[in-house]
């Protein structure tokens, strides 16, 4: 049940991650607000550092123990 529960707040957490600048990006872009368009980036380019450093590191290139064959 917790782990169910983890990963639901995982998934949560990163939509919320990468769906608040999108939107507030797209608003800003209909609206053609250029100083509210360049805040919305600079927050989906730091939202997008920790998704990318944890695909990176943690699904694309895992430490494998030694002796083991990843």
């Amino acid at each position: 049940m917790r782990q169910e529960i983890g990963w639901a707040c995982g998934l949560m957490a990163l939509l919320a991650a990468v769906l608040a600048p999108t939107a507030g990006l797209v608003v800003a872009q209909v609206e053609d607000r250029r100083d509210v368009r360049r805040r919305f980036l600079i927050t989906a380019v730091v939202s997008c550092v920790p998704i990318l450093f944890f695909l990176f590191f943690g699904v694309l290139f895992p430490e494998c123990p030694n002796g083991s064959h990843c």
